[in-house]
């Protein structure tokens, strides 16, 4: 099947490293810009081992005639018409990937590209394309998918894992300011950009230990071997951390938000916005670890059904083929 497909030279950045991951993937060919100071402009491929993508000095990506450019920053629009002397959308096919829940306004936020209909937008959820203004611009949905690491899962620690990037700065947007909540239940390990500087807002019955960032290699393993997995997450697109959780075969105890809810299918935990509800459910999962597994095996076998790499690597060829035809 993969023979058949139409390879293309793909220009993007690295934004999101755990979705690039499994973009790259694919059976193209990746290019990410590289700039003498890095910086979020040129940061190429931070030490990432994707062999199917390479780093490219900014004055070389004409040369390297890039079919199709995935934008993910407004930014990125004017840095490819400089550097290519080509315009995306006009003069180089391009789609704009939007990773992110609308912000400020839940429901009437413009998105930056609603006045174009030459660069498609592509969610990663259908709650961000319903909460989005997209104005005329064309829209489609690629729901993510994770490169499988494996049932990885022993639980033989009795704790909850959190995965959450700068805890301490996002608090009640990444839904930090539960964790307490949580502690009361059980020990709780925070993992994540600064995780390491988060200190509670108020008293929590057991610690909450804040571990750090780690690799995916690393980070796999090392979280699978506690207990249950929280998603706190109020006003953020689905992370892929959950996903992840997912795969590995945690149960996970989830806050129904955003897409959260067509994510985690009750069997796989337990999701709701229940606070109370979710804290009982962390609560027996880790006094009842026999439970936890059966519930981490049902929700393993839903995210391979649903987020699968195969099934997010078609939609993507499916698509790109669509805009460079």
């Amino acid at each position: 099947m993969s023979a058949m497909i139409e390879r293309r030279t793909v220009l993007l950045w690295h934004v999101h490293g755990s979705w690039t991951t499994s973009f790259v993937q694919g059976p193209h060919r990746y290019l990410l810009p590289v700039v003498p100071d890095g910086g979020p402009w040129g940061r190429g491929l931070c030490g990432r081992d994707w062999p199917s993508a390479e780093e490219v000095p900014a004055p070389e990506l004409p040369d390297r005639g890039p079919d199709v450019v995935v934008l993910q920053r407004p930014e990125e629009i004017e840095l490819t018409e400089r550097w290519l002397g080509r315009r995306p959308g006009v003069d180089i096919p391009a789609v704009y990937v939007e990773h992110n829940t609308p912000r400020p306004s839940a429901a009437t936020t413009r998105h930056p590209l609603a006045d174009r209909t030459d660069i498609p937008i592509v969610h990663v959820t259908h709650f961000n394309n319903l909460m989005w203004d997209n104005g005329r611009a064309p829209t489609r949905v690629v729901p993510h998918g994770i490169v499988d690491p494996g049932p990885l899962y022993t639980g033989e620690i009795p704790h909850g894992v959190a995965l959450i990037n700068e805890p301490m700065r996002r608090g009640r947007i990444t839904g930090s300011d539960l964790l307490p909540d949580f502690a009361m239940a059980g020990p709780v390990d925070v993992y994540g950009i600064g995780a390491n500087e988060y200190t509670p807002e108020r008293p929590a019955g057991h610690p909450i230990r804040g571990i750090g960032d780690f690799r995916q290699s690393a980070l796999h393993p090392d979280m699978a071997r506690r207990r249950v997995y929280l998603h706190t997450a109020r006003w953020t697109s689905l992370g892929l951390s959950l996903l992840e959780a997912m795969h590995v075969g945690m149960p996970v105890v989830a806050v129904a938000t955003t897409e959260a809810v067509s994510a985690v299918p009750p069997e796989a935990g337990a999701i709701s916005t229940d606070v109370a509800a979710l804290t009982a459910k962390f609560h027996e999962f880790l006094h009842e670890p026999d439970l936890a597994v059966l519930a981490g095996k049902s929700g393993r076998q839903f995210a391979l059904e649903h987020f699968g790499l195969d099934r997010f690597l078609r939609r993507w060829d499916s698509l790109l083929a669509e805009v460079t035809a």
